[in-house]
């Protein structure tokens, strides 16, 4: 499979750096299976859907998991240095994977000051440049300081033009997150559906369920060769329970589509499901990579954003719906002036 057929020309103009203002403002560009194009606005999303259709919403909650910092001198004489840390994943206890920079200048057993009372030692490296924290608290204790002291984990093409806000800390959630705050990177397609599109949703008969899935950082890295040769991409957890798995199968069974809202609640679904198409109750990490030729058993629809060229979020919408109309629509897209990346408009898929 040749990556280059999932790329594209974006001018950079079209990225994103707010959301639409109100969120449910922003576009929508609906995508038939045979090509044709409606451009819409995601407040005409219910008029696209049927009475007795599911959304399916990621209600995972994100983490303040930027921080700023000082790795303290190490010998009196030389300066501090100021230091950027992005978490990644916890690994357990108190001990964090994380992005941090300037990562050439930061060595296991080094201290990094982020507040008065609240620091961490480097306890490792990986390759590809992560390190290990170790934070001096866990649990309840750590997620307060983050909240206290971090800011929302922007994708690097809004952090390297704008630093992270306090309007960002509502506009970068989904307003259903649930209680557990754990991802690093937010479900974006959700961050359109403000209450009052909401409650239209619920007055067209439409109904709402809602699986969890903790996004990590490795949704914005490059997609290589390897993950094609490998079949396989980073790990995230995951969870279906058995309450909205039944919910969803008797769903279907009676003709009604199923239509996740992201491509985290897609493949949340479409790493529970069997090949008979019915769901399955699960909890735990997925590695699922969604290509063309593989088939999609859980999802008649969906709702997402516009994502990277040669990414694995555009393979993804590929698979459901072909490479050459997605292409077709990017290209509609881009002549159209729509928003594009996690604050920007939205799609329709409709296979």
């Amino acid at each position: 499979m040749d990556l280059s057929a999932f790329d594209f020309d974006l001018p950079e103009h079209l990225i994103a750096l707010r959301p639409a203002e109100p969120q449910d403002a922003a576009r929508l560009l609906v995508v038939h299976g045979d090509g044709r194009l409606d451009d819409a606005g995601v407040r005409d999303l219910p008029r696209y859907l049927t009475a007795g259709d599911v959304l399916v919403f990621n209600d995972t909650r994100v983490l303040p998991a930027a921080l700023k910092g000082v790795r303290p001198a190490r010998d009196g004489v030389s300066r501090d240095v100021n230091t950027d840390v992005n978490l990644v994943e916890r690994i357990e206890g108190a001990r964090w994977l994380a992005l941090a920079r300037p990562g050439r200048r930061l060595k296991t057993g080094d201290t990094i000051q982020f507040t008065d009372g609240f620091s961490a030692v480097i306890a490792g490296r990986r390759e590809g440049g992560e390190i290990e924290l170790e934070f001096d608290r866990e649990g309840d204790s750590l997620i307060a300081a983050l909240e206290a002291h971090g800011a929302m984990p922007l994708p690097p093409y809004i952090a390297r033009r704008r630093p992270a806000d306090a309007s960002d800390r509502e506009t970068y959630q989904t307003k259903f997150a649930g209680e557990e705050a754990a991802s690093v990177a937010a479900p974006t397609a959700g961050l359109h559906f403000t209450p009052r599109l909401l409650a239209e949703i619920e007055a067209a008969g439409i109904l709402r369920e809602m699986v969890r899935l903790h996004v990590g950082l490795g949704t914005f890295k490059p997609l290589e060769d390897k993950h094609i040769q490998e079949n396989r991409l980073h790990e995230e957890w995951r969870r279906l329970t058995p309450e909205v798995a039944a919910r969803l199968n008797a769903a279907r069974r009676t003709g009604r589509r199923i239509v996740p809202v992201g491509t985290t609640a897609m493949r949340t679904l479409e790493s529970c499901v069997d090949q008979a198409g019915v769901l399955h109750a699960a909890t735990g990490p997925t590695d699922i990579f969604l290509k063309p030729g593989d088939a999609i058993r859980a999802t008649d629809a969906l709702v997402t954003n516009f994502h990277l060229p040669a990414s694995s979020l555009f393979m993804l919408v590929c698979t459901l719906m072909g490479t050459d109309v997605m292409q077709a629509a990017y290209a509609h897209a881009i002549r159209e002036g729509y928003r594009f990346y996690s604050y920007g408009d939205a799609c329709l898929l409709l296979p």
